[in-house]
């Protein structure tokens, strides 16, 4: 049995536990890319999923404004508390219940944060509740399955049928629910020591319930002790039954026995599991806190409430009097629930991982990269004197004199592809495109190139290509021979430089295709091969082979960006 005792020493402990946490761990220091809600290394690739990577490449190329989602950590939590039905007989807790052990759940689950505001979480729930009316009935009669028929004794309504409903319930539940965080956005703050959600969900149920109708020598338990005792508080009348509701309990609480040797009435039109077990579908909706204790451990409470659309889970569905004066029969008018009102603990599982996102406040790295910067905290530096902040510079590595747009890339007057210093054709009509390498449309204008062709140069790299498969963006396991070649011809000719070229300029995705594909070949070469980024002249949207990237030795004297930004990116491919 669990005494009041015992309970204050349990939540003693957990408050000396939440007292003496340090919540200084929490809180970062040092790095200038450390911030201070997310807690972690944006640049730390080794917390991106392989996934997520493309993105995240081009986030430290300035290719792409937005960092990848980190992987994050599981949250496996226990919990107990009072548990109870809501329906025609009263509940008790575990200081009113004949045994406190028969008003308490136990509960464990394994959560998963699918972004910084839902997450989802599995749940079994253990559960066992009892209660009993103070008030007498009488409307149980002729009902089929009833463990009170015995007591019938004076047909209809009568004084000296008068019973006391109570009830024992066992109930098991596995649910699986959508849990949103409802306070970790925050604009004047980096991030929560304490976690409000709300939670709904669906799942199954079984249970079976239980009457206290005999007494320990199985007989019936004689009620009219209590039904006709004169209680002080009724007087001067014995029917004003509410004032002595206190003492009634008192003595129902002393008269049974808390056995609960008869099966109570229920369904002969559910499922059933095993002898007793009925199950039932039902949805789930609550509400918790969590306080932080440490980096991997919280503390929960949580109020959480299932509905059954039965009413039978407390082994009572007949109305007292349905027709008062003629008799009959009715059922109650609503069904029952029950609920789940709990104190747990929760850890954090995960290696090379951050901890659940629901921790995190998502404005954060924004706020701290506009007084921070992750370039160093200077934004004043201009390393290609473009005039555009390496902060906020996309092609870092732009040729002196040359103009750029706002994020620092050469201008592309015509939008061919080619920019302007290295155009040929500067206006290549729309219906000239796509242009080739040195920006001359496929219709040019015989006196647009008085420079005459490109010299060629480095004739050592041959021109190849790699094939990609319809609609795919990533290396096929079959252009990695290709590209080991091309690695092996460049290290041999360490001063010459390659344009890698990618095919597809009709529509905006087969654009932002060949931009992909482009992409992956150059990060291939640079984080596999070890080749210097600054070798490769990046070229998108041309005519050719949709599905392949070509490439060439650049010509003497070409030159051009290595990185340039995506055309579409809300296109992107996963």
């Amino acid at each position: 049995m669990l005494s009041k005792k015992y309970l204050l020493t349990i939540l003693t402990v957990v408050m000396a536990l939440f007292s003496n946490s340090s919540f200084a761990q929490d809180e970062t220091s040092g790095g200038s890319n450390v911030y201070r809600g997310a807690g972690y290394d944006v640049l730390d690739t080794s917390l991106i999923p392989t996934k997520r990577m493309d993105q995240q490449r081009d986030f430290l190329t300035n290719q792409y404004d937005f960092p990848s989602k980190p992987r994050n950590q599981w949250e496996l939590g226990i919990s107990f508390g009072n548990f109870s039905v809501s329906g025609d007989v009263r509940a008790k807790n575990m200081f009113t219940a004949k045994n406190p052990g028969q008003t308490l759940g136990f509960g464990v689950h394994l959560r998963k944060a699918w972004g910084y505001i839902i997450s989802t979480r599995l749940q079994f729930l253990h559960g066992t509740a009892s209660g009993f009316n103070w008030q007498p009935s009488t409307g149980y009669a002729d009902h089929g399955g009833n463990p009170w028929n015995s007591y019938y004794k004076i047909p209809g309504y009568s004084a000296g049928n008068e019973v006391f409903y109570n009830y024992k319930t066992n109930i098991d539940e596995l649910s699986f629910q959508l849990v949103a965080s409802l306070n970790n956005v925050k604009f004047h703050k980096a991030r929560n020591k304490a976690s409000l959600y709300a939670l709904a969900g669906i799942g199954g149920s079984l249970y079976d319930t239980w009457v206290d109708a005999k007494n320990a020598t199985g007989k019936n338990y004689d009620f009219t002790k209590i039904v006709y005792k004169n209680y002080a508080e009724d007087q001067p009348s014995w029917n004003n039954e509410y004032k002595s509701r206190k003492a009634k309990n008192t003595d129902l609480k002393n008269l049974f026995d808390g056995k609960y040797e008869s099966r109570a009435e229920r369904h002969d039109n559910r499922p059933w599991f095993g002898k007793e077990r009925t199950y039932r579908t039902v949805l789930t909706a609550g509400l918790g806190m969590q306080f932080k204790l440490g980096r991997k451990i919280s503390l929960s409470i949580e109020d959480k409430w299932s509905y059954t659309n039965d009413d039978l889970v407390d082994g009572q569905r007949w109305q007292e009097w349905p027709n008062p004066g003629n008799g009959g029969s009715a059922m109650t008018r609503d069904f029952d629930t029950y609920n789940y009102l709990s104190i747990g603990l929760n850890l954090h599982l995960g290696g090379k991982s951050v901890e659940p996102l629901w921790w995190m406040n998502p404005l954060d790295y924004g706020y701290t990269e506009m007084k921070r910067p992750r370039t160093g905290g200077n934004c004043d530096s201009d390393s290609d004197g473009d005039g555009v902040s390496d902060c906020f510079d996309r092609c870092p590595d732009t040729p002196a004199g040359v103009a750029v747009d706002t994020h620092g890339c050469p201008i592309d007057t015509d939008g061919d592809g080619v920019p302007d210093f290295k155009d040929k054709q500067l206006i290549t009509p729309t219906e000239c495109q796509p242009s080739d390498a040195d920006g001359i449309g496929n219709c040019p204008d015989p006196e647009c190139c008085k420079n005459g062709p490109v010299k060629a140069g480095c004739g050592n790299i041959s021109s190849g290509a790699i094939s990609f498969p319809s609609g795919a963006t990533k290396l096929g396991s079959g252009s990695m021979s290709t590209l080991s070649k091309l690695s092996n011809a460049m290290r041999a000719n360490p001063t010459c430089k390659v344009v890698v070229m990618g095919n597809g300029s009709g529509s905006k995705m087969e654009q932002q295709r060949s931009w992909d594909r482009v992409n992956a070949v150059i990060n291939y070469m640079v984080d596999n091969q070890g080749i210097d980024r600054d070798r490769f002249i990046f070229q998108y949207g041309q005519s050719g082979d949709a599905n392949s990237v070509n490439y060439r030795s650049a010509g003497e004297g070409e030159e051009g960006p290595s990185n340039m930004p995506p055309p579409f990116p809300n296109l992107r491919r996963n």
